[in-house]
């Protein structure tokens, strides 16, 4: 599988390479070529915080990291990156395509509701989309990111509506294939609003160590009430979503960030090391050590108990 090398800390861009603070209508669409030659054809990880992206692999293989899961493959590939998501890859000379980088205000700033409901269903969660070389649906992607360069490289670009335009077609087409190939059918929208602000309460305050009382107090129900909502919408009690994010969080940091696990533990609000290690175990089978080194994370950046 991949390998990407670790870094004392995981630093975030507004462009990869670019320290410079992102626009609140940002929208940037560049060939891959253009900036992985700069770099030999390797983008290392990091992340973008504000700003979601979207890879599209039209042809050519690409070596993927999406926090914890690394994938080989050759396009037509669609990356999904939602704001805060640790990626990097590695291409090779012959890959083609694009990487579109956008602040959600460009894309559904005074357009129809449809426009933010494929973006927060398209961005729910990191992904790889795979889609089939021949099928229209492809094509007609492939065909607007092609478009979507073309207007964006055209010298009355910034004044023109029309990049953003495609980019919102970009969205909306990506969010139907996701949708066509997640599992299960939609739930009703009362539910989904609440499941949601869990889970935007539980991405602000999973290294906090709130109790599902504290959760559901937040949310304005019982710990009762919650846990029926989560099995409802996912089949798991409250307490289970809470620890499976603290465990992607823990994989991300493993992985990414050079510093011992001892360091880690208390930074993810462990305040011994050593239940951070059984906690870890428990939820993914493996010890931090262990779990490095399956990553090809060099020992000596292990440290630390575990």
């Amino acid at each position: 599988m991949p390998r990407f090398r670790t870094k004392p800390s995981i630093p975030a861009f507004a462009l990869y390479g670019e320290a410079s603070a992102a626009q609140p209508d940002m929208l940037h669409v560049e060939p891959i070529q253009v900036r992985s030659r700069l770099y030999r054809w390797e983008i290392e990880a990091h992340t973008h915080q504000g700003l979601h992206q979207i890879l599209w692999v039209a042809a050519g293989p690409a070596e993927i990291a999406l926090d914890e899961r690394r994938e080989r493959c050759a396009g037509p590939v669609a990356v999904i990156i939602p704001p805060g998501v640790v990626h990097a890859f590695r291409f090779s000379r012959d890959t083609d395509g694009y990487v579109l980088t956008f602040n959600p205000r460009a894309v559904v700033e005074g357009d129809v509701p449809a426009t933010g409901e494929a973006l927060r269903d398209l961005f729910a969660t990191p992904q790889i989309l795979h889609l089939e070389p021949q099928a229209v649906a492809t094509r007609r992607i492939a065909a607007l990111f092609v478009d979507l360069a073309d207007e964006f490289a055209a010298a009355d670009s910034a004044a023109s509506p029309v990049p953003h335009w495609l980019g919102r077609s970009i969205v909306w087409r990506l969010a139907q294939q996701s949708a066509r190939q997640s599992q299960g059918a939609r739930r009703g929208s009362g539910h989904a609003a609440l499941f949601t602000r869990f889970i935007v309460l539980v991405e602000a305050h999973h290294r906090d160590h709130w109790s599902v009382a504290r959760y559901a107090d937040e949310l304005g129900m019982t710990p009762e009430r919650l846990n029926r909502l989560t099995r409802v919408e996912t089949g798991q009690s409250a307490l289970d979503i809470v620890h499976a994010r603290l465990a992607r969080e823990a994989c991300r940091r493993l992985t990414y960030i050079a510093a011992p696990v001892s360091k880690l533990a208390f930074e993810l609000g462990f305040r011994d090391p050593a239940y951070f290690c059984r906690f870890f175990k428990r939820h993914t089978g493996a010890s931090p050590r262990d779990y490095r080194r399956a990553m090809g994370v060099g020992d000596e950046v292990a440290g630390g108990r575990g």
